[in-house]
């Protein structure tokens, strides 16, 4: 089975965010483990060295033995020294760990987004599905990176920290454990209005997403029509919004942060004063060294307790980013292929017996009791007028929509019953807007096939078929020509008969033409009807089109309208009932 065929292990449905994460970093938990062992010990000198420093002081002071003071600089010098090599060994453990589980939830978000259903993909835009597989992957290992790097930080000082003053200074413990509860609830009280904010930032910066993605594929409309200025204005309307939701963000974590550093530092100054005082006075036993210490821990877990309040907002957008990829991969509406029948062979019947269907939130049909059989090799032209059913049946016949009423059978089997993925291998589809990645004419002409399938001489025996040899020939790298994104380097034609040549190297069994010439000059035309004259031979074929010269030499002409059969016949047997086909030509003769 490859791996796009396995399906994904659900989880993280329901679960929160956090539990996500760790499910996440599964396969990498021992590295994860050994990270936080090694940064706990290259972390060790901040707050070793408060410690060192009292010890040091104390032994200046107190004219102590000088053999404390060359232990000490020889403690901490040792573990200055060492951290290089364990900085880096963390780096590779932590970040290497942080980057296979980005890749793992990109390909989990691609592998999601094929098995999802066609309607999923009409009714969410490309630009929102992009910004998620790009931007929010990335917002999580930017929050896993900075939580691990400055929180783990924190949280060593703070544990070193209170131990050290536990043994040395017992009495000012619970001074300093009154510190992290009341940061915490600071953070709690603020965390569920960053999550609003941020969960609204982010719809907004999606729909931004797919406001660009929608103005560049509009650009050469917009460009012909003079609406530059049109778009611009609607583009700052998603912009101004993007804005002012962004502004309230870090309005709100700008507040939160200066709360946070204004009352910890208040409190650092006034636990300063009585610690001076208590050793000014002779309270308790606190050498000049013991108040030294106290500062610097004041300062350093302060500044931890700080830095783990000034986390709320990288790990609270982070979580929103973790919800958004689940909407993605919770996403209920996939194609049902497991456990259905393969599709070995395939001679080209297919049957249509009353097939309904209705796309949801309408309640009129988009075809409705349609009934067809059509033999193998047998060409089948589907006409009407705008929104009669034609490409509603197309897409029954490729399986992107399962009947709501009836069924479809290939060859006598019920489409229903088969594993769609194995019947594809035998389709090949020629649409109104050919459509070409950004790599060479090989690539594009051979997408999807082995390349034991796809040698140089059947790559060039389908161009020339395609009638696209003599233009490719001429390209200035021949094969390897890099076409450009959607073929932006190629005509309309040359586009049209690269589509083609992908289509007739499959060797399909079942062949659509969605339109195929109707983009087309004459001159292009022509030449774009003998290659597809060529594919269609000895397939079963289904051809939506409106230019007369495109269908009148199928074997059957199926006239629709309102989502059902209106007349079936040849172009010649139609014509003489002048009825709805003869209407639809404007009652030309044959």
């Amino acid at each position: 089975m490859a791996s796009w065929e396995k399906p994904l292990d659900h989880r993280y449905r329901g679960e929160h965010p956090v539990r996500t994460l760790v499910y996440l970093f599964r396969a990498d938990r021992w590295r994860l483990a050994g990270a936080f062992a090694v940064f706990t010990v290259k972390h060790s000198p901040v707050w070793l060295l408060p410690l060192i420093t009292a010890t040091i002081i104390d032994t200046v002071v107190r004219h102590g033995p000088i053999g404390d003071l060359w232990l000490s600089a020889g403690v901490i010098l040792f573990v200055l020294a060492v951290n290089m090599p364990l900085h880096l060994l963390y780096v590779r453990l932590l970040y290497g760990s942080v980057r296979r589980m980005g890749t793992g939830l990109r390909s989990a978000l691609c592998t999601r987004m094929q098995q999802l259903s066609i309607g999923y993909h009409s009714r969410v835009s490309a630009g929102v599905l992009q910004a998620k597989v790009v931007r929010d992957v990335e917002t999580v290992e930017q929050m896993v990176q900075q939580t691990a790097e400055t929180g783990l930080g924190a949280v060593t000082v703070l544990t070193g920290g209170l131990v050290i003053i536990a043994v040395r200074t017992p009495e000012f413990v619970p001074v300093f454990l009154c510190v992290v509860p009341v940061a915490a609830l600071l953070v709690a009280r603020l965390r569920g209005r960053l999550r609003v904010h941020n969960e609204d930032f982010r719809h907004e910066v999606e729909h931004l997403s797919s406001r660009v993605t929608e103005m560049t594929r509009l650009i050469s409309v917009t460009r012909a029509h003079g609406l530059e200025g049109k778009a611009l204005r609607r583009m700052d309307g998603t912009l101004h919004k993007v804005l002012a939701s962004g502004l309230r963000l870090d309005l709100l974590n700008g507040r939160f942060a200066s709360l946070a550093w204004v009352f910890l530092n208040m409190i650092g100054v006034v636990f300063l004063t009585a610690a001076a005082l208590v050793a000014y006075y002779g309270v308790w036993a606190v050498s000049p060294g013991d108040v030294v210490m106290l500062s610097a821990f004041l300062t350093t877990l302060t500044n931890s307790t700080t830095t783990l309040a000034g986390l709320a907002p990288v790990i609270t957008k982070g979580l929103e980013s973790v919800r958004s990829v689940g909407e993605v991969l919770q996403a209920p509406e996939l194609e049902d292929n497991e456990g259905k029948a393969r599709l070995d062979s395939l001679r080209g019947a297919v049957d249509f017996e009353g097939v309904g269907y209705a796309y949801e939130d309408t309640d009129r049909p988009a075809v409705r009791d349609f009934s067809l059989s059509v033999a193998p090799g047998e060409t089948i032209a589907l006409v009407g007028a705008s929104g009669a059913g034609k490409s509603t049946v197309l897409s029954l016949v490729i399986g992107f929509v399962r009947p709501t009423s009836g069924r479809v059978l290939l060859d006598g089997a019920d489409m229903n019953a088969l594993d769609l993925r194995t019947y594809r291998r035998f389709v090949s589809v020629v649409p109104q807007e050919s459509i070409l990645f950004d790599g060479t004419v090989r690539e594009n002409v051979a997408y999807g096939m082995d390349d034991a399938d796809a040698d140089e001489a059947t790559v060039r025996a389908a161009l020339r078929d395609a009638n696209a040899l003599e233009f490719v020939d001429r390209l200035p790298r021949g094969l390897d020509t890099v076409v450009g994104e959607h073929g932006a380097r190629l005509s309309g034609g040359q586009r049209q008969r690269l589509a083609i040549a992908r289509a007739l190297i499959r060797n399909p069994r079942v062949l659509i033409l969605d339109e195929a010439t109707s983009a087309l000059d004459t001159q292009s035309e022509a030449l774009v009807q003998q290659a597809l004259a060529r594919l269609v031979s000895g397939r079963t074929t289904f051809v939506v089109a409106h230019r007369l010269s495109t269908i009148r030499g199928a074997d059957r002409i199926v006239v629709m309208g309102d989502g059902a059969v209106r007349e079936i016949g040849s172009h010649e047997e139609l014509m003489l009932r002048a009825g709805a086909y003869t209407a639809l030509h404007g009652g030309r003769p044959a």
